[in-house]
C-alpha cells in the first residue's frame, strides 16, 4: 500500500475516535514506526492530533455555506475565473463542480455555446435561459452549505458522461495528497469528475493553498492545471508545480 493511501485510509479509521500506534501498525501491516512518520506528517499538515501513544483527528472548522465564501475574496475569485476562462473554447463539454469560485466562472459563461454538465444548483438560474448552452444537472442528495448535489445518483448518471474539461473547486489544495473537503461524499463526486473528463482544473485562491482542515481527500491526477491568484514564487505554489501542477497566475 502507497503511504499516500496508507495515510488516507488512517484518517477514515480515525474517524472512530483516538488508535493507538501499536492498533494502526496491525491494522495496516507495517511497523510502528511507519505509523509514527505517518502520524507525524498529518500532524504537520495538522489533519490529526498526537496523544500518548497514538492520535485523534483534528478538530475541524466549521464549513461554511456557498453564500459566507461569495463574500469572502471576490476580486481574486472573479481574476480566477477570467484566467480559466481563457480555456474554454466553444463548442466543448464542461464539468463544472460546486463552489464559489467555480460559481465564478459559471455566470461568464453566459453567451457561449456550450454542453455543461454540473451539480452546482446555485448556477442554473444563470445557465438556465441560455440558448447556446445545453445543461445537463447531475441529481442526488442536496449538500445545502455549497449548494450542490452528491450521492450515488450523481455519481450514477456522471458515469455516462465525458467532458473535454472539469472545473474543480476545494476546501484545500495540498502538494502530494489532493483536494481537501468536508465530507467523503464530495470527494467521491469530485474523484469521478476528475476521471471522466480529459483535463482537470482546480480554482483555487491563495487561502486554499495548503489547507488541509477537512477530513476527506481527493486525490489529483498526475498532471492537472491550478488556476491561482498565488504569486508563482510562493511556497505552496512551488510544492504544486513540482507535484505535478501546471499553474497558471490570474492578475488581481
Amino acid at each position: 500500500m502507497r503511504s499516500k493511501e496508507r495515510r488516507s485510509l488512517l484518517l477514515g479509521t480515525l474517524q472512530a475516535g483516538e488508535v493507538d500506534v501499536a492498533d494502526l501498525a496491525h491494522r495496516f501491516g507495517v511497523s510502528a514506526s511507519t505509523v509514527r512518520r505517518d502520524l507525524q506528517l498529518l500532524s504537520q499538515e495538522n489533519a490529526v492530533q498526537r496523544t500518548y501513544g497514538g492520535a485523534v483527528l483534528a478538530s475541524r472548522n466549521p464549513e461554511t455555506t456557498l453564500g459566507e465564501r461569495q463574500r469572502v475574496q471576490g476580486a481574486q475569485k472573479r481574476a480566477i475565473a477570467l484566467a480559466a476562462l481563457a480555456s474554454v473554447r466553444d463548442g466543448e463539454t464542461l464539468i463544472l463542480d460546486a463552489g464559489s469560485t467555480v460559481m465564478a466562472l459559471g455566470v461568464l459563461l453566459k453567451g457561449r455555446r456550450l454542453s455543461i454538465v454540473t451539480n452546482n444548483l446555485a448556477l442554473l438560474p444563470f445557465l438556465a435561459c441560455e440558448p447556446g448552452i445545453e445543461v445537463t444537472v447531475l441529481g442526488g442528495a442536496l449538500r445545502a452549505n455549497s449548494m450542490g448535489t452528491v450521492g450515488p445518483l450523481a455519481i450514477d448518471a456522471l458515469r455516462r458522461i465525458t467532458a473535454d474539461r472539469v472545473f474543480m473547486s476545494a476546501d484545500g489544495v495540498v502538494a502530494g495528497r489532493g483536494l481537501c473537503e468536508a465530507s467523503l461524499d464530495q470527494v467521491a463526486l469530485k474523484s469521478l469528475m476528475m476521471e471522466q473528463a480529459r483535463e482537470v482544473v482546480v480554482l483555487a485562491d491563495a487561502t486554499k493553498l495548503g489547507r488541509s482542515e477537512q477530513l476527506a481527500w481527493a486525490p489529483l491526477p498526475s498532471r492537472w492545471r491550478l488556476v491561482t491568484d498565488a504569486p508563482a514564487t510562493d511556497e505552496q505554489v512551488i510544492a504544486l508545480a513540482a507535484a505535478g501542477a501546471q499553474v497558471t497566475v490570474a492578475r488581481t
